[in-house]
């Protein structure tokens, strides 16, 4: 096989990053921590979840996240959002990935130091339907690994002007995407692509 000709991809249940994110590129704000787990100023990223019981494109955005069948989260993003209680949605699996696994998680997560496994493991537990996947530093992880299929950017027209970066500088790239769906909800542009590897 030449090395222009590629090979057909095997069909497999998607991981995709969900992220909410300003227009310069944050996805917190500044001082994000336990007790101010968005960072100040950083609620603004999510006021279009006010909408998620609504008919309309935001509340079915919203509803997408409920038919997930598993979660994968980096462990700084599981922390500040204080574990979720242990339930993320509907009981199911929490797959965090972590470089210390140092204590037993509640519910249904588990820790994961390998992210290929833990990338696996998430996509069996899931079945036929999507693994949503939380965290800057996740996606980092998952895209270096070859993991990440897809990347769902909740795009809020807003300039925070500081806080967490969702790719910050020296990550991994370059990496194409292709534009499969863009839907206008109210107050956010909901943008999902497909990861492209080569």
């Amino acid at each position: 096989m030449s090395d222009t000709t590629r090979r057909p991809r095997t069909p497999r249940t998607p991981v995709r990053l969900t992220m909410s994110m300003t227009l310069d590129g944050f996805v917190t704000g500044p001082d994000d921590r336990h007790g101010q787990g968005l960072g100040r100023g950083g609620g603004r990223i999510f006021d279009w979840l006010d909408d998620r019981n609504d008919p309309g494109v935001n509340g079915d955005v919203y509803r997408e996240y409920l038919a997930t069948g598993a979660l994968i989260s980096g462990r700084r993003t599981y922390e500040l959002a204080d574990r979720w209680g242990g339930d993320h949605h509907d009981g199911v699996p929490i797959h965090v990935l972590t470089h210390h696994p140092d204590d037993d998680p509640p519910g249904s997560a588990r820790y994961f130091t390998d992210v290929d496994r833990c990338a696996e493991e998430a996509r069996a537990a899931a079945g036929d339907r999507a693994v949503m996947a939380h965290g800057a530093g996740l996606a980092q992880a998952l895209l270096a690994a070859g993991q990440l299929d897809e990347i769902e950017i909740h795009l809020v027209p807003v300039l925070l002007g500081a806080g967490r970066r969702l790719f910050p500088d020296g990550g991994v790239g370059p990496v194409e995407l292709e534009l499969v769906r863009r839907l206008e909800g109210r107050g956010v542009t909901h943008l999902r692509y497909a990861v492209r590897y080569s």
